[in-house]
């Protein structure tokens, strides 16, 4: 059997990817994982797409320079604006984030699902071809989320600022009787008990970070990716962002003993 002990490497704007990295850690305790925040250029959702492929490019182009054997792009937005040049561009394995229309229009009771996301996403034609493939029969109701990720961004997941804003991107939604909510957006799933207080136990929320942990668990025994050790992978952290600004974040998210493999900036 093949041995590849290189990291894997996950990228975001900021720090939304680090629920996708949770989960990858869950099903692949083993490998070490790189991650990269591209803070200095966030955030991507509000970008042009030419702009977004650009710092998609760079951000692979630091994570293949540090020897990564797949990379995760680990943002709704950039999966949606460069997934494709990027598969075309490098000969390593990719594993991109869509909005999980699939099981929520599979999952609905109703035939509502509501969907939150960047702006950026929701106008990208990768939503647009989910919802024609998988949607059928099912109403799909949109809602742009600005300043959402800015919150988590700063740390915050639960403050009565969050609060005000989720009422306001979901009560719409709400009234519109939508019984599934899809989470658009690699940061919302660190609002989830935020949004679980609005939207009450009669709505399904669903977020594909776990599906992609999956899918990079497929993609590494397909491609014979797999490392092969004892103990736990070590994951390090890199920003082209103000470091310590990145610290305090991560250990309100994560807890401090995440930090201890933030070892530099890129």
């Amino acid at each position: 059997m093949a041995v590849d002990n290189r990291p894997l490497g996950i990228f975001d704007s900021g720090v939304g990817g680090l629920a996708v990295l949770q989960e990858i850690k869950s099903l692949c305790p083993h490998e070490d994982i790189l991650y990269y925040a591209d803070s200095a250029h966030f955030p991507y959702g509000s970008q042009e797409p030419q702009v977004v492929q650009q710092l998609a490019m760079a951000a692979t182009a630091a994570l293949v320079d540090e020897g990564v054997k797949l990379v995760v792009v680990a943002c709704n937005t950039a999966s949606s604006a460069a997934l494709s040049l990027l598969r075309q561009r490098y000969p390593i394995p990719f594993v991109g984030m869509v909005p999980a229309i699939k099981p929520a229009s599979a999952g609905t009771r109703n035939g509502r699902v509501g969907v939150i996301a960047t702006q950026g996403t929701l106008q990208g034609q990768v939503f647009a071809d989910l919802v024609a493939q998988f949607a059928e029969g099912v109403t799909v109701l949109t809602q742009a989320c600005p300043y959402l990720v800015e919150m988590v961004e700063d740390g915050e997941t639960a403050s009565p600022q969050v609060l005000c804003l989720l009422h306001r991107y979901l009560d719409p939604l709400l009234a519109q009787d939508i019984d599934t909510l899809v989470l658009g957006c690699t940061h919302y799933p660190f609002l989830r008990l935020a949004i679980e207080k609005v939207v009450g136990e009669g709505v399904t929320i669903i977020d594909a970070s776990h599906a992609v942990a999956q899918q990079v668990e497929r993609v590494l025994n397909s491609h014979h990716l797999n490392c092969q050790r004892e103990g736990q992978g070590r994951v390090t952290f890199l920003t082209s962002g103000p470091q310590e600004r990145f610290r305090e974040v991560v250990a309100r998210l994560l807890g401090p003993q995440a930090l201890l493999s933030l070892t530099g900036s890129l």
